[in-house]
């Protein structure tokens, strides 16, 4: 069973989703300091001060604070105000994966094309312009 677990992790699929969801972690750190830090508040000028992270409703009649996090202190919010920021961190977070992916497609077509047109336009080997020589000889003959 050892062996069978060291032959699993030794994959190399397995590798690749551990680099991606460490990578991802540190991406999806910068992604919530882009939305936290650059467009939420760019948001909240645009709309007059309004801040996503401190709307809540009180679950509780113990609750009357002001700020979510003295608000979570006395007892139970519905915070969905912090919700709609991470449905906003995801969306961006989305959009700028489909940016890279989009781009490295078009960086593999153009690959794809430069690798076909090169194809196309080198000549034939010699060994095989020689086979072509013979079989046209060849076809020319009249048969015997």
């Amino acid at each position: 069973m050892l062996n069978e677990f060291k032959a699993f992790i030794a994959r190399g699929n397995v590798m690749d989703l551990a680099v991606g969801v460490i990578i991802g972690g540190a991406f999806g750190g910068i992604v919530k300091s882009l939305v936290d830090d650059i467009i939420m508040p760019i948001v909240g000028a645009i709309f007059g001060g309004f801040d996503f992270s401190n709307y809540f409703l009180p679950l509780s009649a113990n609750v009357n604070a002001t700020s979510l996090a003295a608000a979570r202190a006395q007892g139970a919010v519905f915070a969905y105000g912090n919700f709609l920021t991470v449905v906003i961190n995801f969306l961006i977070l989305a959009w700028i994966i489909f940016l890279m992916i989009k781009g490295v497609n078009t960086l593999r077509k153009q690959i794809e094309k430069k690798e076909e047109k090169a194809a196309e336009a080198a000549p034939p080997p010699a060994d095989v312009l020689l086979l072509t020589e013979i079989r046209d000889l060849l076809a020319g003959r009249p048969a015997a």
